[in-house]
């Protein structure tokens, strides 16, 4: 191949394959339900915060990278395009695209990216496909998978399959995609939903106090006679004391008895059942919970148990994301002509406390300082 010598997005933009050119057919027969709910997860993430700051604060802790290569051309020609390379049409930097990727991945449960290339067939741009746009098929040989696109209401399959990467999280056996980080939360995320909601109704009514008049007419005929007509002049001076909008007492004659509606009735105590619907969420995300903004204890930080924990985790999601990487960029530098080996180099995670780890870095240096003595 020759050699690509326009930097990245310079040149024109071939048309994406894995975009949507309604109307769409659906999942095939091999996709499972947590493929096909990628809707209701993204739903329970709007509805319930805490979930999504999880997954937020996943994307984020997994930390930056570095892509190396042994020729020096490719290397530099891959800095110059991990860094400009345009994504989506909205944003630039291959750490972009990634972030985008792993959120649809702990999602979804799948995430699925593509190389978009110019016309002369070169590296132009990357794009993230929603789980909508693509259907997942086994091929004829049991093994491998087929991508199809619906393009103008005809189910085709995906005409240059190299360009793209799919990624599956924890994938069931004989699964084609994978399981979505939030499965099983559904249905804590609607119990949790109901007693905020049946919170926010409880509330709406005891803070817009509602009033029950009773006229009691005494024992006389003529006040039981007219007991009708003065009901009716209670509700109208009543109505007229509760729609002033000044203070305004309110006067009647008789046996008139007032009460809040609901104020003998005690509110349900929501901390307790909220908290370990809650627990739910963390155990499923495996953050600690002050990471999310949960102050369950005082004196609450991070130890070196959760921290080696929380690290195995994101060590996991680095492997998963590992291969995309790699083939993005070894795709990328063979469409150019230039030598496709890369090694993907993590940053080091960092959880712990700024403080502990400057006391560790200075007993290492003193017990380096007594070794040389």
């Amino acid at each position: 191949m020759k050699k690509n010598k326009t930097p990245p997005g310079e040149a024109g933009v071939c048309a994406v394959q894995t975009a949507a050119s309604p109307p769409l057919s659906g999942f095939g027969q091999d996709a499972s339900p947590d493929y096909c709910h990628a809707g209701l997860y993204y739903a329970l993430r709007e509805a319930v915060p805490v979930i999504d700051a999880a997954v937020t604060k996943l994307v984020r802790l997994t930390g930056g990278f570095c892509v190396h290569c042994a020729d020096q051309r490719a290397q530099a020609y891959l800095d110059e395009f991990l860094r400009r390379v345009p994504v989506n049409g909205c944003s630039t930097g291959m750490e972009n695209f990634v972030s985008s990727y792993f959120e649809q991945l702990l999602t979804c449960g799948t995430a699925i990216g593509e190389i978009v290339t110019d016309a002369a067939g070169r590296p132009a741009a990357l794009y993230n496909a929603p789980l909508k746009n693509v259907e997942l098929s086994r091929n004829k040989n049991g093994f491998d998978v087929d991508l199809f696109v619906t393009a103008r209401g005809v189910r085709e399959a995906v005409k240059y399959p190299e360009l793209i990467v799919l990624s599956a999280l924890n994938p069931k056996p004989g699964a084609l995609s994978g399981v979505s980080l939030l499965h099983g939360l559904p249905f804590v995320g609607e119990l949790l939903l109901k007693i905020f909601r049946t919170t926010g109704v409880n509330w709406d009514r005891c803070g817009n106090v509602r009033f029950a008049v009773t006229y009691k007419p005494q024992n006389d005929a003529l006040d039981k006679a007219y007991a009708k007509e003065r009901a009716m002049q209670v509700a109208k001076e009543w109505s007229s004391a509760m729609n002033s909008h000044s203070v305004k007492d309110f006067i009647a004659v008789g046996d008139v008895q007032i009460k809040a509606i609901g104020a003998d009735m005690p509110i349900l105590d929501s901390e307790v059942p909220v908290r370990q619907l809650i627990e739910q969420i963390v155990a499923k995300t495996g953050l600690p919970p002050f990471l999310l903004g949960l102050s369950w204890s005082t004196t609450e930080r991070m130890s070196s148990q959760q921290a080696d924990a929380l690290t195995s985790e994101l060590e996991a999601y680095r492997r998963v994301l590992t291969p995309a990487i790699e083939k993005i960029c070894g795709t990328c530098l063979r469409l150019v002509g230039l030598d496709g080996d890369v090694q993907v180099m993590w940053d080091d995670i960092m959880l712990q406390d700024m403080v502990e780890q400057a006391r560790a870095q200075l007993l290492s240096a003193q017990a380096e300082t007594y070794t040389a003595e």
